[in-house]
C-alpha cells in the first residue's frame, strides 16, 4: 500500500474521528500524571527523605525542636523514600500516594502547630497531586489484593 492510499476501514467519521482524538487526549493525560509522579518521586526521594537519612543538620535541628529526636527522623526519611519509590511501581501507586497524603497530613499538623505555619502550605499543596494519583490508579489496588491474596 503506498503512502498516498487511504486504508477502507479508515476511521473518517466524526465520531470516529473524535474517539481517536480522545484517546490522543486521554494517553496525553496519562503521561502528564506519570510525569507529576516521577517528580513527585524525585523530590520524595531526593529533597524530602535523603537529608533526614543522612542527618543533614537542617533535618536534625527540626526534629529536636518538636522533639522527636533521630529515631523519628530515620524512620520518617525511610518511609517517605520508599513511598518514592513505591510511586513508580505500577501495582504500588496507588497505596504509595494514600501513605505520602497520610504523611503530608501528619506533616501540616506539625507545621502548625510546632513551627507555627511556617511552610504549612507545603504539604497540603502536595496532598492535591497525591490525591490525584490516588483516585487515578486506584485500579490497581485491586490487583495488589489479589497479588496479596495468592499468598
Amino acid at each position: 500500500m503506498s503512502e498516498t492510499t487511504v486504508p477502507v476501514s479508515s476511521p473518517t467519521t466524526p465520531a470516529a474521528v473524535s474517539a481517536g482524538a480522545l484517546t490522543g487526549r486521554a494517553r496525553g493525560v496519562r503521561v502528564a500524571l506519570r510525569v507529576v509522579q516521577v517528580l513527585l518521586a524525585l523530590f520524595y526521594g531526593v529533597a524530602s527523605a535523603l537529608p533526614k537519612l543522612m542527618a543533614h543538620p537542617t533535618a536534625v535541628e527540626s526534629f529536636d525542636r518538636i522533639g522527636w529526636g533521630s529515631g523519628a527522623m530515620y524512620t520518617i526519611g525511610a518511609l517517605e523514600l520508599a513511598g518514592a519509590i513505591a510511586l513508580l511501581v505500577p501495582v504500588l501507586q496507588s497505596v504509595a500516594a494514600i501513605a505520602l497524603g497520610a504523611l503530608m497530613v501528619g506533616a501540616f499538623i506539625v507545621q502548625v502547630t510546632a513551627f507555627d505555619g511556617q511552610n504549612a502550605a507545603t504539604p497540603l499543596i502536595l496532598t492535591v497531586p497525591l490525591a490525584l494519583i490516588a483516585w487515578t490508579r486506584r485500579a490497581h489496588n485491586g490487583k495488589l489484593l489479589r497479588l496479596l491474596g495468592r499468598r
